[in-house]
């Protein structure tokens, strides 16, 4: 399937097993997945048993696990980008970083299993929540931290790559001079390094000497050029010097704000290289570290589905928990077909309309909630190619 037609959408949906929810899962998956009914792929969505509080306590973690899932996704999507500027915008490459303990995406979620090791089932539900969500938020202000002082040093290394490239009106050109072009020690003389348009070469030989009073006559040579200009030295009294730059300004020749200083070069071309070599070190860390922590979020967010679901079923279908769990990847495009399988099979779980009024169903959620389906229903949308 092409990138254009991946659907990278997963409902997270809960209905009632009835005591049996393989037979509850089977028959799901062959109404989607069966012979001629080829509309999405169906994976088991298995979620241990919590302890249950009040149904107060419930309702309370359930508006609690909102925030938590909008944030997880932020967290998500933060890291998502921190790769694309990485790897300057290759999403195939950004892709390939995206592994959840080892696998894609979309293998982690057709296997999940809850880590119990992390994620203690027998703590409470509020705390295994308040674990998840500290866990995310560690990374969040750890990866934000390093994502900022990374940027500031591109920002710097792009500020000094800058002057090494344009053209010779605005690059830096210590690496063009040389000693032997220059006027140095002299307590009266200095020469100044000047940037004319090709097209201005007869005007500028013609002009330079006279532009001010004391030019050293003839002193002015070529010493590189490019596609647009030449770059003249010209020798002349140190207190003409804004004088002339002022004039040559008025007939289109660029003084360059350039005096010969070896220790300076140097130190230019060190700092270059320290910058770039840090760059380089933080970008590669980085890397590492968005790769790692995009597992350890990712992994986290679904966790939290899984207890959104669990929270959601338990009010929704009562006590004690028996419902049948599943994520449901549609197909591109069957997704309304996907939504009247769903409500014919389910219809009556949203109180007493019948498994084929689809209408009534949609009607009903635009009054009181666009997302409200008959059964339990959250969604993942994951597709870096649409963001």
């Amino acid at each position: 399937m092409s990138t254009k037609h991946r659907h990278n959408t997963y409902w997270f949906i809960s209905v009632p097993a009835e005591k049996n929810k393989s037979a509850v899962y089977e028959n799901l998956k062959s109404k989607l997945t069966g012979s001629g009914s080829d509309y999405a792929e169906v994976y088991q969505f298995i979620i241990p048993e919590f302890k249950i509080g009040t149904l107060d306590a419930l309702v309370v973690i359930s508006d609690e696990l909102i925030k938590y899932d909008q944030s997880f996704e932020s967290t998500t999507f933060k890291i998502v980008d921190i790769l694309r500027n990485l790897l300057k915008g290759d999403l195939n490459q950004v892709a390939e970083n995206l592994i959840v303990n080892d696998k894609t995406v979309e293998q982690y979620l057709k296997t999940f299993q809850w880590d119990t090791l992390k994620f203690r089932a027998e703590k409470s539900l509020q705390e295994i929540a308040q674990i998840i969500n500290k866990e995310v938020t560690r990374i969040d202000t750890m990866m934000k931290a390093k994502s900022t002082h990374y940027s500031q040093v591109r920002s710097n290394l792009q500020a000094l790559e800058r002057k090494q490239t344009g053209n010779l009106a605005v690059r830096n050109v210590a690496d063009v001079v040389k000693k032997e072009h220059f006027v140095l020690d002299s307590e009266y003389l200095e020469t100044l390094v000047v940037a004319v348009p090709k097209n201005l070469y007869k005007e500028w030989f013609a002009k330079y000497e006279r532009i001010t009073d004391k030019i050293v006559p003839r002193s002015s040579q070529k010493i590189a050029e490019d596609n647009d200009f030449g770059l003249f030295t010209v020798t002349l009294f140190k207190k003409v010097s804004n004088e002339f730059a002022n004039k040559c300004r008025e007939e289109k020749f660029v003084v360059r704000d350039f005096k010969y200083d070896e220790s300076d070069m140097e130190n230019q071309r060190k700092e270059y290289e320290e910058v770039g070599a840090v760059e380089k070190e933080l970008s590669e860390n980085l890397l590492r570290l968005a790769t790692a922590n995009f597992g350890e979020v990712f992994s986290s967010w679904i966790h939290l589905k899984a207890l959104r679901v669990y929270v959601e079923s338990v009010l929704r279908y009562g006590l004690p928990p028996d419902f049948m769990s599943a994520i449901i990847r549609p197909k591109y495009k069957m997704d309304k077909k996907i939504r009247e399988i769903l409500n014919n099979q389910y219809g009556k779980l949203g109180g007493t309309l019948s498994r084929d009024e689809n209408n009534d169903i949609e009607e009903y959620q635009n009054l009181i909630d666009k997302d409200y389906y008959p059964y339990v229903y959250f969604y993942l949308e994951f597709d870096i190619y649409k963001r």
